[in-house]
């Protein structure tokens, strides 16, 4: 994604910082993110807990004869699969870089966000169609037992909301899981409504139209997220970081009479790189230079990952034709 052709012999700087760890460990609540296995026992947690719930919820949705408990029993299905793709996620973009991928696999953690909101996509549709088909024919339901059933899932799907719910800010990966639980827990609260109202009134159609609404709530909620993950494909300057504010700081710097091919991406749901040729007509200044340029960079705009290509020579960079206006 952000490889340069770099077609110049002078020295252009690469020193990331990898192994060091410093680059890692500021606490920028828009940049940095929790110890991974923080979030290793919340994924556990929350597939356990939606396994054991959902297995449960099928089960009680067959014996009250509840196509809105089916529906629900279905669509946690469709959590517990994005839970262990965010996870999936998670895990991967921890792995190190190899010369196949120089980035390692960071990138998984937007692969995983995107999934997650088309898998989300996938449940409303399913829940869209059971509602519109409860329309045509209500069956009797015990009301009752439906909102018991679908009070639990409540407690259920908000704990496991809950234990994502610091790292939602900074990472569209975790924000993917918790969002998904977050709509069920509503889901949830639906459902239990809809139960205690088809009790008092026996109007079986109340639950179809409980299930639209929420339906109409999830799509809109997922929209967002799908949008920006598609972004963070297409390598669009992360939503925290302003590309003018960047290139403003950097022209700033000491010395530098032009900044070109400035390149912001998302090489993870959590950490931006960023490349960029710098004009220095008064010769290379030298690796203290480049240190205070990349801290300036990590302080500033939390971008940890920064390569910058020093030009000494007045000539135009052949790249600069191709300028972002």
């Amino acid at each position: 994604m952000g490889l340069h052709h770099h077609g110049h012999g002078h020295g252009h700087d690469h020193s990331h910082d990898h192994g060091g760890g410093h680059s890692h460990d500021h606490g920028h609540s828009h940049h940095h993110h929790a110890p991974p296995a923080r979030w290793d026992r919340a994924f556990a947690i929350g597939i356990g807990l939606n396994l054991a719930y959902l297995i449960a919820e099928a089960i009680a949705g067959l014996l009250t004869n509840s196509v809105a408990l089916l529906a629900d029993a279905g669509h946690n299905l469709s959590d517990v699969l994005g839970l262990a793709v965010a996870w999936g996620g998670a895990a991967l973009a921890r792995t190190p870089p190899s010369k196949r991928f120089t980035y390692g696999l960071k990138g998984s953690t937007i692969l995983a966000a995107l999934a997650n909101g088309l898998l989300l996509l996938v449940a409303l549709g399913a829940i869209v169609l059971e509602s519109v088909q409860r329309f045509g024919e209500p069956e009797p339901i015990s009301g009752l037992t439906v909102s018991w059933v679908a009070g639990i899932g409540i407690l259920v799907n908000a704990g496991t909301a809950l234990l994502f719910a610091s790292g939602r800010k900074g990472d569209a990966n975790i924000r993917g899981a918790y969002l998904h639980m977050a709509a069920d827990a509503m889901v949830s609260a639906g459902v239990v409504v809809a139960g205690i109202v088809i009790w008092l009134t026996g109007a079986g159609w109340i639950d179809a139209a409980v299930s639209l609404l929420i339906a109409a709530l999830i799509f809109w909620q997922t929209w967002g997220l799908l949008r920006e993950t598609v972004e963070m494909a297409l390598a669009a300057v992360p939503r925290g970081i302003d590309y003018d504010g960047v290139a403003t700081a950097l022209a700033a710097l000491p010395g530098v009479s032009d900044v070109h091919d400035l390149h912001i991406w998302p090489m993870s749901t959590t950490e931006p790189g960023l490349t960029a040729h710098l004009q220095i007509p008064a010769g290379h200044p030298g690796d203290e230079f480049l240190h205070a340029a990349q801290a300036m960079l990590h302080q500033r705009f939390g971008i940890g990952h920064a390569t910058i290509q020093i030009e000494t020579g007045e000539a135009e960079c052949g790249l600069a034709s191709a300028a972002i206006v």
